[in-house]
């Protein structure tokens, strides 16, 4: 029986997680102490810096997944790697490897120059799984997005800004995307394949906002213009802003028939405010 193990049941895992137990797959995966949020069908084991797992629970999985961001130790899952015997192995990556390109395309053949700490963390541990002798797969992951975690929950929070920086566009992907593109994979495997996964219309953030506004039936925030804006923002936040890059995703299509739901953040942000729990219906 196929039997997936998922390190990490956060707003990715969780859902790659729910569509695989509902294929009929065995799913196993981790959570942090304290996290009592499970889905159905899904068995959950505890792993933390403060909480080790044995390596004996991957003892029959054929698939494994990592959804884990690396942190200043290295990546937490890359001890488990020689005990894991599957036939399919994915590590979730982030686009934030290939750095600041001006607003330019690159593809899975450019090479990176991460620029953000995380990103060169992020790079280091896709060469480690690379490395590892597992039918590895690096799936490079655009800004993730969806039900709950998304610009319509920031316009409803009172928090959207429309911050203005020209020429400047962020990728993104809906969180089911990121599934499916997973499942493509699963039953085309590739091992050392990397794949981009973006949706196919990276735009700027003022339009996203815009938008979201728009389907809440809200006036959108004013304009900000970035000189301006960057001064009030985190540390952290301003680091996203920091690389402009386009990201081309021919291959997910070509190679795995990827096609995606929702090709764009339109799509997307209009399927989750249509979403039948949505909370203010």
């Amino acid at each position: 029986m196929p039997h997936v193990f998922v390190f990490g049941l956060g707003f990715c895992g969780r859902v790659i997680a729910r569509r695989m137990a509902a294929a009929g797959w065995t799913v196993t995966a981790t959570v942090r102490a304290g996290d009592c949020a499970g889905v159905p069908g899904v068995r959950t084991l505890v792993f933390d810096p403060d909480h080790p797992l044995d390596a004996r629970v991957l003892h029959g999985v054929t698939h494994l997944v990592s959804t884990i961001p690396p942190g200043p130790l290295g990546d937490p899952v890359l001890p488990f790697l020689a005990a894991a015997g599957v036939t399919w192995a994915g590590y979730l990556s982030t686009t934030g490897v290939y750095g600041d390109f001006g607003g330019e395309t690159v593809d899975e053949t450019t090479p990176p120059r991460p620029t953000q700490e995380r990103s060169h963390r992020r790079l280091a541990a896709e060469r480690a799984w690379l490395a590892s002798g597992l039918s590895a797969h690096i799936f490079r992951l655009a800004g993730i997005y969806g039900p709950g975690r998304n610009a319509l929950e920031q316009v409803r929070a009172g928090t959207a800004r429309r911050i203005v920086k020209p020429g400047h566009a962020f990728g993104r992907i809906h969180v089911e995307d990121v599934a499916g593109v997973i499942e493509a994979s699963i039953h085309r495997p590739n091992p050392g394949a990397i794949y981009n996964v973006a949706d196919d219309d990276p735009a700027p953030q003022a339009e996203v906002i815009a938008f979201a506004c728009r389907l809440l039936g809200q006036d959108p925030p004013e304009e900000e213009d970035w000189d301006t804006a960057q001064a009030t923002l985190s540390p952290m936040a301003r680091s996203f802003w920091a690389d402009n890059k386009r990201v081309a995703t021919g291959r997910i299509k070509t190679e795995l028939g990827v096609r995606l739901t929702y090709p764009s953040y339109r799509d997307g942000l209009s399927a989750d405010f249509n979403a039948p729990d949505r909370s203010d219906r």
